[in-house]
């Protein structure tokens, strides 16, 4: 019952605005097929939302995150999910790209779970692997927390960069006493027996933030959006009726278990979890505050290198479905 209430919810969402007879609308929709919205676009394509909105979707499936950021900007997809700060870093630079909230699921400071590390003033002196490099948005998150407690982790930790496989392997080798990882490789550390230090978003409320912002979305050029506003306004609508599906389905999660390929059940259930909590629910107007806070301080903590030459977040950078803000 549960399910089917929420599918007909969904089915509402989709299909109110969508009164008059128009042609189809194709989009050319990249993604990583390791990544979550391939569960989202799995959703849509089982439940025939695409053509119940009036589009057909192509896709187009990258090897990695980078392939989609050039496909994106190259003009070879419309729209793909991508990293808000890569997206507010080529705005500075002059590219005219829009960025819609997706996710908000961020990564963590992992330990064991009888790891005598219980706070940040624990980690001094100790060995902290982190997912990315030193410029890695999340590890910033982390560190300008810590430096709002007095603690600056830069010196006052040993610290461990690489790819977020080789740094799961470390802590777990014990050649790290503490790991910040992506979430998806936390879930895993979560059923082996460790336990969150600091989530990263966790770590965005001590910046001053009032929630987490979602630093992935959907990306797409301002070019694009001018053509095809409508066909952009279903697309999000669709995608939100997916994430509704999978916000009240565990049967819809059921279905996506070829694609999550979790090792266990416990992994399974935490990255369902995980990736609810990570769903947007609020407007673009609350998100888009927040991200100003956040850029701020990615910009004073990181420098150009990490946000481009400017000092603010450009104000253009979400796309907002309503002619109007507010609206």
């Amino acid at each position: 019952m549960r399910r089917t209430l929420a599918w007909l919810a969904a089915l509402i969402l989709v299909l109110a605005p969508v009164l008059p007879a128009r042609a189809t609308e194709t989009l050319r929709v990249g993604f990583q097929a390791t990544g979550t919205f391939a569960w989202v676009l799995d959703v849509i394509r089982r439940h025939d939302l695409a053509r119940q909105a009036d589009l057909e979707l192509q896709t187009a499936e990258f090897a990695s995150t980078d392939a989609g950021k050039l496909a994106i900007n190259s003009g070879s997809v419309d729209i793909a999910v991508s990293d808000w700060l890569w997206v507010a870093r080529e705005r500075a630079l002059g590219a005219k790209l829009l960025f819609y909230p997706y996710s908000s699921a961020v990564g963590a400071v992992m330990v064991k779970a009888d790891s005598p590390v219980k706070q940040f003033d624990d980690l001094k002196g100790k060995v902290l692997a982190v997912a990315g490099g030193p410029i890695d948005k999340s590890w910033l998150i982390i560190r300008a927390a810590a430096l709002r407690r007095g603690i600056d982790l830069k010196r006052e930790a040993s610290l461990q960069y690489g790819a977020p496989p080789l740094m799961f392997q470390k802590l777990q080798q014990g050649e790290a006493d503490a790991g910040l990882n992506f979430w998806n490789f936390c879930a895993r550390l979560e059923t082996l027996g460790y336990r969150s230090l600091i989530d990263v978003r966790d770590a965005e409320k001590e910046l001053g933030l009032k929630q987490p912002v979602a630093m992935i979305g959907y990306v797409f050029s301002e070019q694009f959006a001018a053509g095809h506003r409508d066909a952009i306004n279903r697309f999000i609508r669709i995608a939100q009726a997916a994430n509704e599906l999978l916000r009240q389905s565990d049967g819809e999660w059921d279905a996506l278990r070829p694609l999550i390929k979790a090792e266990d059940e416990a992994t399974f259930t935490i990255m369902r979890e995980r990736t609810r909590e990570g769903m947007p629910y609020r407007s673009i107007d609350e998100e888009a505050s927040d991200a100003r806070v956040l850029f701020r301080t990615l910009a004073q903590i990181g420098g150009a290198e990490l946000v481009g030459p400017a000092g603010e977040l450009d104000a253009g950078l979400y796309y907002y479905p309503s002619a109007t803000h507010g609206e």
